[in-house]
């Protein structure tokens, strides 16, 4: 059942955003700033459709590549070499949030084609919030979720042995005391389990929202190179996805490693992942012909949902990423982690922040 539900969640905002950004094709174009591309169309195709299993296979090798840990010691959850991956995969969300897809939302909700004085208002910046707002909301009230129901679980464990520990006099005295004991010690180690088990449900929460905020910002950025009809731009858009797609993977894999998922939803949410951006340049493909970046509509729909991505990819990046790792008891006790942390993540930010001059 749990299964179910995240894969409807997952294929309602991969539906959404896919209708969202088509329904814009149909709307008239903007003469301010469009210009018809007048280039070899047939030029620009064929990058398109390498680049559906090439972007494909990029995701698909970075998503996979942290959950190996199962078959490489290295690269498990609690060794160093995954927190220094981490810290890299977590400077590319960030820059992904900050140089890629908030800039593109300003763009969006900003041009000279959105007449109005209502578009003076900075429209990309508020959503990014909202939306950040709402991933701590859905975090915070998951997590308070699963403390509530460990605590009630516990309490009936609880009570369930003070009635079996209970009773007895005199000799019986020293025997209640040692089963008095004995049950104290277990409720230590059910508390400590029940706190393993909260973060672990709170890491799967973060891993699931996480999916929601890339797939967004994966449909928005497939159309684009889908409908783009000049050569150099598919070009510069195909070479720069591949890298973007396959750092992306080693974030989304990282969580989903730390997130201990059963085989199934594992491989449901690597799927969706590797699937999304070259649907997305199917779609754009299709639509190709009526599409028309400079539209009102198109610009509203990419700006939005540019801006939500942004605002949770940033939050996720800062607060589930950097803030739950490098304040870590295992980093603060190691100078040496703390060192090579901080430069893959300068590594990870700078390398994903110079590909924004193509994507």
């Amino acid at each position: 059942m749990r299964i179910t539900q995240n894969v409807k969640l997952l294929l309602l905002f991969f539906f959404i955003s896919i209708l969202l950004v088509a329904v814009s094709a149909g709307e008239s174009k903007c003469e301010c700033s469009h210009e018809k591309d007048k280039e070899n169309t047939a030029g620009a195709r064929k990058y398109k459709i390498a680049a559906i299993p090439s972007v494909l296979a990029a995701g698909v090798i970075g998503v996979l590549f942290p959950l190996l840990g199962k078959f490489v010691p290295s690269l498990r959850p609690e060794t160093n070499f995954f927190f220094v991956t981490k810290a890299f995969a977590a400077g590319v969300i960030l820059a992904t949030g900050f140089m890629h897809v908030l800039p593109e939302g300003y763009e969006k909700l900003t041009s000279a084609c959105l007449e109005g004085e209502a578009w003076e208002f900075p429209f990309t910046g508020f959503i990014a919030m909202v939306a950040a707002i709402l991933t701590l909301s859905v975090d915070s009230f998951a997590t308070s979720y699963f403390h509530r129901l460990h605590h009630k679980t516990s309490k009936r464990i609880g009570d369930g042995e003070e009635q079996g520990g209970g009773g007895g006099g005199g000799g019986g005295d020293e025997l209640g005391l040692h089963v008095h004991a004995h049950g104290h010690t277990h409720g230590i180690v059910g508390v400590e389990s029940g706190e393993s088990e909260v973060q672990l449900r709170r890491t799967r929460v973060v891993a699931q929202v996480l999916e929601v905020g890339i797939i967004v910002h994966s449909v928005v950025i497939g159309i684009s190179l889908g409908a783009s009809q000049s050569p150099d731009t598919a070009k510069a858009l195909f070479a720069a996805l591949m890298f973007h797609q396959c750092f992306e993977g080693l974030g989304l894999g990282g969580c989903i490693a730390q997130g201990n998922f059963n085989c199934m939803s594992i491989t449901i949410m690597s799927l969706f992942f590797s699937i999304t951006t070259p649907i997305g340049i199917a779609v754009g493909m299709g639509i190709a012909t009526s599409y028309d970046e400079s539209s009102p509509t198109a610009l509203i729909v990419q700006g939005v949902l540019n801006a939500a991505s942004a605002g949770i990819l940033i939050y996720m990046s800062l607060v589930d990423f950097l803030a739950a790792d490098f304040m870590h008891p295992k980093m603060q006790s190691n100078t040496r982690l703390q060192i090579m942390a901080h430069i893959s993540l300068l590594a990870g930010a700078g390398v994903m922040s110079l590909l924004a001059k193509w994507a």
